[in-house]
């Protein structure tokens, strides 16, 4: 942590659920005075069940006392809390009836930020194609969209994202997962990913992969876990590297024509 303050990252985050439910106060443990120094962000919407697997709800009482828990597992209000993954309690019923209860899960995570629970609150998304009609006038706008991002990700939820975020204007998106769980995975052994780059001679191919996740789909930040100093050392001198605009285009159009041949042959 002390070695991410000095490279300039000052945001962290986690979700409830994470560590078997014990991510709050684990990092409010391992920070210690540390903490303060940065931006927290936290999600609510799983729950532990005795003896079962965690479950997924969107009851505005179990929203609101999720997110006074965070701050006082956390020892602090959380700079952002998002809804996670709304879509997983919203795939069945008639439209009108999962329209109303994700704004009313949205509500309470906005009262939550305008009475000082939390400083603000956002939606984030594994899926966003479930999401998409369910928004619109009458659900509270989030100050910050969360979805997945980067080379991985299949051009209908590129697609899901980008509607997602013209109809509900948060104040900023975020990405996640740029290298879909791992950069040793085997798939970045198979391509270059430097071509979406104006000047790759002296990058890497994990520093490309991570500056394209930038614009596939078009996200402000990028959350990403990582262990290891020299890594995230190397992710945050990514930065400062030129995405081709022209590629990301070319890419994109690929991957819908790719999309549209799949499923004319179904």
């Amino acid at each position: 942590m002390r070695e991410a303050l000095d490279l300039g990252v000052g945001a962290l985050d986690t979700s409830s659920n994470y560590l078997g439910f014990r991510s709050h106060e684990t990092l409010a443990r391992v920070a210690g005075d540390l903490l303060p120094r940065f931006r927290v962000s936290t999600k609510v919407g799983y729950f532990p069940v005795p003896g079962r697997p965690s479950e997924h709800s969107l009851d505005p009482e179990r929203l609101r006392a999720a997110v006074e828990r965070a701050a006082q597992e956390l020892g602090r209000e959380p700079d952002v809390v998002f809804l996670h993954n709304p879509e997983h309690s919203l795939s069945a019923g008639p439209e009108a009836a999962r329209r109303e209860r994700l704004a009313a899960a949205c509500s309470v995570l906005e009262d939550a930020a305008s009475s000082g629970v939390c400083g603000s609150w956002g939606i984030s998304s594994w899926d966003p194609r479930p999401l998409g009609a369910l928004t619109g006038d009458g659900l509270p706008r989030p100050d910050v969209l969360m979805v997945r991002s980067g080379l991985l990700v299949r051009a209908g939820i590129l697609e899901a994202a980008d509607l997602l975020t013209a109809r509900l204007r948060p104040s900023q998106v975020w990405g996640m997962s740029p290298f879909g769980g791992s950069t040793a995975e085997d798939v970045w052994g198979r391509f270059d990913p430097r071509v979406f780059l104006r000047e790759a001679e002296q990058a890497t191919a994990t520093q490309a992969a991570f500056r394209a996740a930038y614009r596939l789909p078009a996200v402000d930040a990028v959350a990403v876990g990582t262990d290891n100093p020299a890594h995230l050392r190397e992710l945050v001198d990514a930065l400062a590297l030129e995405v081709d605009e022209d590629v990301v285009g070319q890419y994109r159009r690929l991957l819908r024509d790719a999309a549209d041949r799949s499923e004319a042959r179904q």
